[in-house]
């Protein structure tokens, strides 16, 4: 192996380990919100606004960090980003208002900027035929939020609920340290790219509709499971009254089968193509969202001699039989979105690829408060499930004209070329 691919997969590897870190933080409130929401009497949207605290900052400074990660050396950015994490961390133990939690909520979701700096970082060291595996690869630092799942119960065990914010504290030291110290540096044909660039270059596609409808995709493959992470202990523990421990391992047989075949769906991606590859994830995501979209049903059918009595329920295991299989394809999902990217905007991966990022965070913002509400207002368990089919019904709707469309434009094109119409 030459020097340079080895130092490419040295610097996949370190961003991928430190967004994996940086991921288990955003996403601490899943665990740790479950207590606070027995110890401070939470309803189910007041949960809901908690785990979304700090998806929220997450997904807004993804926007104007995209952007400087364009002109600066996303290797320093990642560094300061990681360290920037440390002090509220340490504060966490001395909060014990809900208030406090939410502004304390806000501070970490910080640490959801390491995408876009991650991303703006991988890019530069793969060409664009390995482009689907490097960022798929990447993308696999989704598993941080594995990380919470199993180191936060064991800290509770061994030294309790206080030193939770301690122990992270330490070790988002260790891994800044270790990123700085091992992680090598953009070479310099790349950097005078980044920098020969003002800022219209990268507001330019921003105007484009397609932008916004990758964002749209990702606001379901990314933000569906990110406020699945962050529900799924809860919906565990209060439709199916499992303990928090067994909560906590059916949410990370989620969490690490979704990020790990991140990498997998990035290699279909670049061999299958990428809108193929996004276009079945939804088929199956929809197919297995309709079934836990209905709720516990008892129907009596009143028949010639006496009533009979059907019931329909999806128990335990068919649940998180079906939630597994729509993490699968939410991981292709995601890998295939940002492959998309890359074959329609290379250069401007920190500023639409951030863009892009923000609007699926956001919905790991936005959907665990409503799926809150939806709770509450409809009083089925089952009701966020309802509203995810609606989301993915409309991504699927504004994918089929946008793929209609795009076909009639060729079809115009190559009619041109051939002489077939005249141009004015």
């Amino acid at each position: 192996m030459d020097i340079q691919l080895r130092r490419s997969y040295q610097a996949l590897t370190l961003a991928t380990l430190a967004f994996a870190a940086c991921f288990s933080v955003w996403t601490l409130y899943s665990i740790i919100g479950i207590e606070l929401k027995e110890r401070l009497g939470l309803s189910a949207t007041e949960f809901g606004f908690l785990l979304a605290a700090p998806i929220f900052t997450g997904a807004i400074f993804r926007v104007p960090i995209g952007f400087v990660a364009e002109k600066v050396s996303c290797r320093n950015l990642f560094f300061w980003q990681m360290l920037l994490a440390v002090p509220p961390l340490f504060y966490l133990p001395h909060i014990e208002t809900y208030s406090g939690y939410i502004w304390i909520g806000f501070v970490l979701g910080l640490t959801g900027v390491s995408f876009t700096i991650g991303i703006r970082y991988v890019t530069d060291w793969f060409e664009t035929k390995r482009q689907g595996f490097a960022l798929g690869v990447f993308g696999a630092g989704n598993a941080g939020a594995a990380i919470t799942l199993v180191l936060v119960p064991f800290i509770v065990d061994i030294f309790g609920w206080q030193q939770i914010g301690y122990a992270y504290g330490i070790g988002m030291i260790f891994m800044a340290v270790l990123f700085r110290v091992m992680a090598p540096e953009v070479n310099e044909y790349y950097q005078k790219q980044r920098d020969s660039h003002d800022l219209a270059f990268h507001l330019a596609p921003l105007k484009d509709f397609q932008v916004w409808r990758f964002g749209l995709y990702y606001y379901f493959v990314f933000g569906s499971f990110l406020a699945l992470i962050l529900w799924l202990p809860h919906y565990y523990v209060s439709a199916y009254e499992l303990s928090l421990t067994q909560a906590m391992a059916l949410t990370l047989l989620f969490v690490t089968s979704s990020s790990m075949v991140r990498a997998v769906g990035g290699w279909f991606a670049d061999t299958y193509g990428a809108r193929a590859v996004n276009w079945t994830a939804f088929w199956i995501c929809m197919v297995c969202l309709f079934f836990l979209s209905y709720p516990p049903t008892t129907m009596i059918i009143h028949g010639v001699t006496k009533d009979v009595e059907v019931s329909f329920e999806v128990n335990v295991w068919v649940f998180t039989f079906l939630i597994f299989i729509i993490g699968l394809a939410q991981g292709f999902g995601r890998a295939s979105v940002y492959k998309t990217i890359y074959d329609y905007y290379p250069h401007h991966m920190g500023s639409v690829g951030g863009i892009v990022a923000a609007i699926g965070a956001l919905g790991g913002c936005t959907l665990p408060i409503m799926f809150g509400f939806a709770v509450d207002v409809i009083g089925v368990y089952s009701a966020c499930f309802m509203l995810l089919y609606g989301v993915l019904a409309t991504c699927m709707v504004v994918m089929y004209f946008a793929l209609r469309a795009e076909r009639h434009q060729k079809l115009l094109r190559d009619s041109i070329a051939n002489n077939f119409l005249e141009q004015d």
